[in-house]
């Protein structure tokens, strides 16, 4: 996952005093906008739009069902193998030596070390095997059987459903990154809320109008990660849909492990790969706080630079008219050298059961396309779409694309197969017949998202 290096630069384009935050006792909801106190003093600003609905529902169907089994293997060279098993997956289980066959636990599976080298055998790895006749030299030792690191097998079915806006169990939740705000996702919760969707965007602490707490601590990836568990908890619904932007989406990827059943899809807009957080130690964020704000101008002009296509005066007026970055150079360094999360690895991403969307800009210069190529592999249901106008700032940058995309998503469900047609008793001629009529064809099959992505 991103690091945050890319999205600490956004702070510089206004690095202005503590955020103001309206008091608990006024936190009434004023134009979509609400006050939530999380824990004691820690103040997060809430955008908050209930959309009137109609009386008359829509019309849904049951949505398709997906089968979610797979085993994952990682072995102790850091190697990671992940087997989709498809209908063998109850039969794995019943082989797992521990008789855990319950979903998502972890097993112990004896392998030996030439199936950590992808099951190539010993000739292959480069010995040779001995002559016929050959028997006064001394037998190879056999290999000694090793254990993977860890094994995780899941099986479970998933049930999805076109999400159309007009009921009230359904929530859609936009998370921002490092230095951004939720005035980043205007085009998006106007959008959707016209459409009938209920919206939720926070300000996370230190940004926007949240509180911002002087003590370093406040900002960890855990301290912010159960902000926006409380948050989720306050407005979820039956069926939630996240999307999260850069270091937005390892908070989205949280709350899809915590709450899978809660949690219908996901969207990931230039989050980057499958790795763990860790702060980098070399980093210019590492520096005094006042050597950041000193630093200000530079760094505001190398973000324009890469976090747009573009650098012209709509950029800058988008910037300007958002007021999205407010954030002080305190939050900043606090925030870029609180990014350690050792759990959110490949394994914790591979079983992941939500079905997800990852939409990336060509012109990122912070996320390279090949991290989000990584993630659509590990990831057990995903499409991933490419913007070619867009940078890492794309949901600004093309907001009609964005919600676009995120729309069809939104309404998008797997195929249910017909049930199978029952055999009739017909004349072995007749039979034949019928064969010789339908070769070629093709048997419906369910859609599966591994076939649908697009780079």
């Amino acid at each position: 996952m991103l690091t945050g290096f890319m999205e600490g630069l956004l702070c510089c384009l206004t690095s202005k005093s503590t955020n103001i935050v309206v008091p608990i006792e006024t936190s009434e909801a004023a134009d979509g906008y609400e006050f939530v106190e999380v824990k004691p003093g820690r103040v997060l600003r809430v955008r908050h739009i209930i959309p009137d609905r109609s009386v008359v529902e829509e019309p849904t169907g049951q949505g398709g069902p997906v089968s979610c089994k797979r085993k994952i293997t990682v072995y102790r060279s850091g190697q990671l193998f992940i087997e989709n098993l498809g209908d063998r997956a109850s039969a794995e289980l019943k082989h797992c030596q521990n008789g855990d066959t319950e979903p998502n636990s972890t097993v112990e599976v004896e392998l030996t070390d030439c199936a950590e080298n992808n099951g190539a055998s010993d000739t292959e790895a480069g010995g040779e095997a001995p002559a016929a006749g050959q028997t006064d030299e001394p037998q190879r030792p056999r290999k000694r059987r090793r254990k993977p690191k860890r094994t995780v097998v899941i099986d479970c079915e998933r049930k999805i459903s076109a999400c159309k806006g007009t009921h009230p169990d359904v929530a859609l939740f936009f998370i921002h990154g490092v230095g951004g705000s939720l005035d980043i996702w205007g085009s998006q919760v106007d959008f959707f809320s016209r459409l009938g969707y209920e919206v939720i965007a926070p300000d996370l602490a230190g940004h926007g109008a949240s509180s911002a707490p002087q003590i370093s601590a406040a900002y960890t990836f855990y301290a912010l990660a159960e902000d926006i568990r409380l948050i989720f908890k306050r407005y979820a619904r039956k069926r939630n849909i996240l999307i999260g932007h850069s270091y937005g989406v390892s908070f989205c990827t949280f709350l899809a492990h915590e709450y899978p059943d809660q949690i219908h899809k996901m969207v990931m807009i230039n989050g980057g790969g499958p790795t763990a957080l860790e702060p980098s130690l070399c980093s210019i964020f590492n520096l005094p706080t006042c050597v950041l704000h000193c630093l200000s101008p530079l760094l505001a002009w190398s973000f324009l630079k890469a976090g747009f296509a573009r650098q012209g005066a709509k950029e800058k007026q988008l910037l300007k008219e958002n007021n999205a970055f407010n954030v002080s150079s305190f939050v900043l360094r606090a925030m870029m050298s609180g990014q350690y999360w050792p759990e959110g690895d490949e394994v914790y991403h591979a079983e992941l059961t939500v079905p997800t969307l990852l939409i990336h800009g060509m012109h990122d210069k912070f996320v390279p396309v090949e991290e989000d190529q990584r993630m659509a592999e590990i990831l057990l249901m995903a499409f991933l779409k490419v913007l070619e106008d867009g940078s890492h700032m794309i949901m600004m940058e093309c907001p009609e694309a964005v919600n676009t995309l995120l729309h069809e998503f939104l309404l998008w469900e797997p195929t249910t197969p017909p049930p199978p047609k029952k055999e009739s008793r017909t004349r072995p001629e007749t039979a034949k017949a019928q064969t010789d009529n339908t070769k070629g064809t093709s048997e419906p099959t369910q859609a599966r998202p591994e076939t649908a992505r697009n780079t």
